[in-house]
C-alpha cells in the first residue's frame, strides 16, 4: 500500500504500535464484544513495532522471566487439560503446560512452529514432561480469523496440528501469507483432512467461531497485544525466543513442580 507521508524514523515504531494495538481491538470487537484487563505486558510481543523481531536479537539472549518482571512475578495458570483436546499436544497430567497465543498469519509464529516446536516436542512432549494447548489469538485481520476457525474444522477430524504445520511450513519468512478461503481448502487436503466438504461447512459454523472468541478473549483478558505469547505454567514468554530460553522455562518450571 503506497503512503504519501513517511513518518520520521524515531516516531516510526511508536506509530506501528498504535496502528497495531488499534487492530488488535478492532479485531476482537469483531470477534466479541469487547476486551479488558491487563495481566501480561506487551513488551517484545508486537511483530509489526518490532518487538517480536528483538526477540532474535537483542533480547533473545535476555532470561525470559527477568525480561517479563522477575521471579517474583505473579504467575497464572490458563490451563485447560481436557482429555483428547485435538488443539493440544502431550499428557494431561504433564508437569508443565506450554500455552501457546498464535495467530496463522504472525511471520514468527511460523518461525517458531518450523523451528522450535518440534524440538520441543521431542525432548519434553514425548517424555511426558511438557503438555502444549495452543489457543487462537487473530490480531492481523479478517483473514486471520477465517484461519483459525478453519483449523478447528481441522481438528474437527482430528488433522488441527497436520494443518497448522502445513500452513507454517508455507509462510514466507517476513509479511503476513495471504491465505483465502480457497488457500486454506488447499492447506486441508495436504494435511490430509479425510472429509473436504465437511471442512469447507465447518469453516462456516458458529460453534467453531466461538472457540476463536474463547481463546482471543482470554489472551486479551491477560493483556496480551501481539504474537506468539506463551505462558508455561502460568509464566509468561514473549516472541519468537530462542531455543534456549524455552527449555530453560520450562526446567526451571519442572524444577518447580518436582518441588511441590
Amino acid at each position: 500500500m503506497a503512503h504519501n507521508h513517511r513518518p520520521a524514523p524515531e516516531k516510526s515504531a511508536s506509530r506501528k504500535f498504535t496502528f497495531l494495538t488499534i487492530g488488535i481491538v478492532a479485531i476482537l470487537a469483531l470477534l466479541t464484544a469487547g476486551i479488558i484487563g491487563s495481566k501480561i505486558g506487551s513488551s517484545g510481543s508486537n511483530p509489526a513495532s518490532g518487538g517480536a523481531e528483538s526477540t532474535q536479537g537483542g533480547q533473545g539472549g535476555q532470561d525470559p522471566q527477568s525480561s517479563q518482571g522477575g521471579s517474583s512475578q505473579q504467575t497464572v495458570d490458563m490451563s485447560r487439560r481436557t482429555p483428547g483436546d485435538p488443539t493440544a499436544i502431550g499428557d494431561v497430567d504433564a508437569p508443565v503446560v506450554m500455552i501457546e497465543y498464535s495467530d496463522y498469519r504472525c511471520p514468527f509464529c511460523a518461525l517458531f512452529a518450523r523451528d522450535t516446536l518440534p524440538k520441543l516436542v521431542d525432548k519434553y512432549v514425548e517424555s511426558g514432561k511438557l503438555r502444549i494447548e495452543w489457543r487462537d489469538f487473530p490480531v492481523f485481520g479478517d483473514q486471520s480469523i477465517k484461519a483459525a476457525v478453519a483449523g478447528r474444522a481441522a481438528a474437527q477430524q482430528d488433522k488441527f496440528w497436520d494443518f497448522n504445520k502445513v500452513v507454517f511450513a508455507a509462510a514466507p519468512e517476513r509479511g503476513h501469507p495471504d491465505l483465502p478461503p480457497e488457500r486454506l481448502i488447499e492447506f486441508a487436503k495436504q494435511a490430509g483432512v479425510p472429509d473436504i466438504d465437511q471442512f469447507k461447512a465447518d469453516m462456516k459454523s458458529d460453534k467453531l467461531r466461538q472457540k476463536v472468541v474463547t481463546d482471543a478473549q482470554e489472551a486479551a483478558s491477560l493483556g496480551a497485544t501481539g504474537t506468539p505469547t506463551f505462558l508455561i505454567n502460568g509464566r509468561p514468554l514473549v516472541g519468537a525466543q530462542p531455543l534456549g530460553n524455552f527449555k530453560k522455562a520450562i526446567e526451571d518450571a519442572l524444577a518447580t513442580a518436582e518441588a511441590k
